[in-house]
């Protein structure tokens, strides 16, 4: 009887080791400003700038969290920024995917012309646009509102784009088979598109939801009530002129960044998914 003989497990070329080694030595240098966050948060401010650097307080000062949330009013903001990234978020992906939609699927003249002047909307700076964002906002009565927070950001360039790039994906003769169905473009573009372009959705949401939670400079000059404050204005209010509350900044923020890395961990499949399949298969 012949005998099997199990195949010898090869180590890895050197090239990948240097390869690890050096993500790793990468992944140190990004944490480490995390690490300095998280450590700042537990200190009391004697031990913020002491040399060498202490890495674990100790003790640690918990009483930082209890000051951040009693201080100012750091629920309220909190549930604004939720609120404002979720509506916004809603609205853009609704809306973009719509957009994407038109541009990917339907035929229609000057179509491609009008897709790119759309993307050459991304060059033009958003520092530009903030003064006559400001003014129709103010027309229209909407200052100091939700509606000021949620419905500029409610249209995304970038988003029609990647949605657009993940629609030519989807092989037209579904959408042909849809139509000799009786099918209209809004079922096609619900029933059909949307479930077979979910990685593609949730990669975007996900970075919508960020830039809406992170937003600083729009919520600063449509606002001025303390009701109407994002999380982002909360955390600058324990900078003042000449000095700044370095241990509760730290634990705000960290309070802040954890739904965000709540989010990169349960949709980091969905991201890379996203990512990796915006090259359009067929075309129009």
């Amino acid at each position: 009887m012949l005998s099997s003989f199990s195949k010898p497990k090869l180590s890895p070329p050197l090239w990948q080791l240097v390869v690890w080694m050096l993500l790793a030595v990468g992944s140190i240098f990004m944490m480490m400003p995390f690490a300095w966050t998280l450590s700042t948060s537990l200190k009391s401010p004697g031990q913020i700038f002491t040399y060498p650097i202490v890495w674990i307080p100790d003790p640690p000062v918990w009483e930082n969290y209890r000051q951040v949330i009693s201080i100012v009013p750091f629920g309220r903001f909190y549930a604004n920024s939720l609120f404002v990234a979720i509506c916004a978020t809603t609205l853009e992906v609704v809306i973009a995917s719509l957009a994407a939609f038109a541009f990917a699927r339907m035929r229609f003249w000057g179509r491609d012309q009008l897709f790119m002047l759309y993307l050459a909307t991304l060059m033009i700076p958003g520092q530009v646009t903030l003064i006559p964002s400001f003014l129709i906002i103010r027309a229209f009565g909407w200052y100091d509102t939700y509606q000021a927070l949620i419905v500029p950001g409610a249209f995304s360039a970038f988003g029609t784009f990647l949605l657009r790039q993940h629609f030519r994906t989807i092989p037209i003769e579904l959408d042909e088979a849809a139509q000799l169905d009786g099918a209209s473009s809004i079922w096609i573009w619900w029933r059909i598109i949307m479930p077979l372009s979910t990685p593609g959705l949730v990669t975007f949401a996900i970075f919508s939801f960020l830039g809406q939670w992170n937003s600083f400079l729009w919520p600063l000059i449509v606002t001025s009530s303390m009701e109407m404050r994002t999380l982002p204005l909360g955390l600058s209010m324990f900078q003042s002129q000449y000095s700044v509350q370095w241990n509760l900044l730290m634990a705000g923020t960290v309070i802040a960044i954890a739904p965000l890395l709540l989010i990169f961990i349960i949709g980091q499949r969905w991201i890379i998914r996203g990512t990796a399949s915006g090259i359009p298969a067929t075309r129009l």
